[in-house]
């Protein structure tokens, strides 16, 4: 799932990637990774291209397509994966993810104004032919401020937005903040802010959100019926270089030239994207049904000497991590309500949990160290804003024995039992996914086992990427802890994915501290880039120290590209949309 353009803050992993969820020694992580960074390139070699040819490209899930192909409404990489030769971010990123002015649009930060004026570049059309004007920049806002949408993009960063909430609310008819000072057929649209923060000058900023829905397309279907519509799920606009012919529902995509794309015509004449499960990635690379396919890193050593490919590399970012339930989503009110006397709110019991996973040993196995162990909850991409000096839970059973001894936790022949006597059984969710990650699984459950902790199953398998997803949101009452993968946005803010009113905060752990530090990264005095690097590593200090969320692994995203094919590339600054420039060679 590489190259793809940002879902406005993060998205749901898959359950292909869920190659992320553990990896090799930390001892080795040094060694291994520079041994990948020198294997494999970032791009395919540049050649002279030839117009014409079809592609094939391989979606690798073991869960059925949702389909949905409305950015406000898409909420995993599967989708986004799928869409990404049409979908465009109004905006295009430097390697250092901040909004240059290459994209569909021009950005124009004013801090003092407090505003975020927007100019869509003349040409600029959907795939229908009609302008994409400032109607199409405004109306996503209305999307997802909707309580009938569905979406799940609304958060406190939008908020921001002056006017968002009092439309949110029904209290007003239109969102006052929004101007669109040319008329809904202009091409220019200005953001107010009650208060500006820092990184909105970034692509992964949630204050505002990057994509554009086509109004006149959509504007007669209610709220309520957007999401299940023929023009949402089976003839979707875009204004990317391609456009969607043909679905066959959960099995391919056909696509073909959008003759009205900005930059010019693409060069390939079809893509046909299949289905196939991440099982049979390794035969068809070895059997060439594909020009484009993902490696599933566990099969790397099956598919490694097969000629015809280009093998190119990135590190996505994103991250796996084990989340325990300790609340519920209070869908009312639109926040996260803690329940202090939940199973897993007990720190020192989350802590022993981490501490027995072996996830070093477990990866180096299965991957050869291309998935390794993340120590903390904030990416090495992020540069400084991340915090080196945390090692994160590495394997410890006899700490993991300490700290449940210590915390009352008694075994009573094999297992432990709760402080207060009463038996204790943990249910885990994990989603289904390659052939390793069951044996990934198992391998955890016997290790918690080894510390007296009796973990078992929500369901009594693995669990469909949809379904648990669906369970998690949903805070099922037979999940005690899950494991779980966000692919993340280019700016570090966490008040989208660990803030008190973030739908997204799956775990609804909610505390005083925690509000505080995140208001504090993105408040005012943030804007010092210093103090914001300052409280970002005493946030992640604070996140390992109260073990709500786990981190657990990333890894080597790499993909086997057609050696006929050139412009192929995954670099952070790669073009808009590189599928422009895809081509067959001469």
């Amino acid at each position: 799932m590489k190259n793809k353009k940002v879902l406005g803050s993060i998205a749901l992993v898959a359950s292909a990637a869920l190659a992320l969820t553990a990896c090799g020694n930390n001892k080795n992580n040094s060694s291994s990774n520079n041994a990948v960074k020198d294997k494999f390139p970032k791009a395919v070699p540049t050649k002279t291209a030839k117009n014409g040819g079809t592609l094939r490209y391989a979606i690798e899930t073991d869960t059925p397509l949702k389909g949905i192909f409305e950015p406000t409404l898409l909420t995993d990489t599967i989708d986004d994966t799928v869409s990404q030769f049409g979908s465009e971010s109004l905006f295009h990123q430097d390697n250092s993810y901040n909004i240059d002015n290459k994209g569909a649009a021009t950005f124009d930060l004013n801090t003092k104004a407090k505003t975020i004026t927007i100019r869509i570049k003349k040409g600029v059309r959907w795939s229908d032919g009609k302008p994409v004007v400032a109607k199409d920049v405004e109306y996503p806002y209305e999307i997802i401020a909707s309580p009938k949408s569905g979406s799940s993009r609304y958060t406190d960063s939008l908020q921001d937005i002056v006017g968002l909430k009092e439309f949110h609310d029904g209290k007003a008819k239109t969102i006052s903040g929004i101007e669109m000072p040319k008329g809904e057929n202009g091409d220019t649209v200005v953001l107010h802010f009650k208060q500006m923060h820092p990184g909105m000058n970034m692509i992964g900023s949630g204050y505002f959100w990057k994509e554009a829905s086509p109004y006149h397309y959509l504007k007669d279907i209610p709220m309520n019926k957007l999401e299940s519509s023929d023009q949402v799920r089976k003839k979707p606009l875009f204004f990317g270089p391609y456009k969607i012919d043909k679905i066959v529902r959960g099995q391919s995509i056909t696509w073909s030239p959008n003759k009205y794309y900005y930059k010019g015509k693409p060069h390939i004449s079809k893509i046909t994207e299949s289905v196939i499960s991440s099982n049979s990635s390794a035969q068809a690379i070895k059997s060439h049904k594909f020009d484009v396919i993902d490696v599933v890193n566990s099969q790397w050593q099956q598919v490694k000497g097969t000629k015809g490919y280009n093998y190119v590399a990135n590190t996505p970012l994103s991250y796996s991590y084990l989340g325990f339930k300790v609340g519920k989503w209070d869908s009312k009110k639109s926040t996260n309500v803690m329940n202090k006397n939940a199973k897993m709110n007990n720190k020192s019991l989350r802590q022993a949990i981490a501490y027995a996973m072996n996830v070093d040993q477990a990866y180096q196995k299965y991957t050869q160290g291309l998935t390794f162990r993340v120590p903390t909850l904030v990416p090495k991409a992020f540069g400084k804003y991340s915090d080196t000096d945390i090692k994160g839970y590495s394997y410890n059973l006899k700490k993991a024995n300490q700290l449940l001894d210590k915390a009352g936790y008694k075994k009573k022949g094999t297992y432990r039992v709760q402080p207060n006597g009463k038996p204790l059984t943990i249910y885990l969710a994990a989603v289904s996914g390659t052939s390793t990650q069951e044996s990934i699984v198992q391998n955890y459950i016997q290790q918690w086992k080894k510390i007296g902790l009796n973990v078992k199953l929500t369901t009594g398998r693995l669990i469909e990427f949809n379904s648990f997803y669906d369970k998690v949101q949903n805070d099922a009452p037979n999940i005690d802890m899950f494991m779980a993968a966000w692919s993340l946005a280019g700016e570090p803010s966490q008040n989208n994915l660990y803030g008190k009113n973030a739908p997204f905060n799956f775990t609804r752990f909610v505390t005083d501290r925690n509000t505080q530090l995140i208001n504090d990264m993105d408040g005012k005095k943030a804007l010092n880039d210093n103090y914001r690097k300052k409280v970002l590593w005493e946030w992640q200090k604070y996140m390992f120290d109260q073990a709500y969320v786990v981190p657990l692994t990333n890894s080597y995203s790499i993909t086997a590209v057609n050696s006929k094919l050139t412009g192929y590339t995954t670099a952070t600054d790669a073009p808009s949309n590189m599928w422009q420039q895809v081509a067959f060679t001469k």
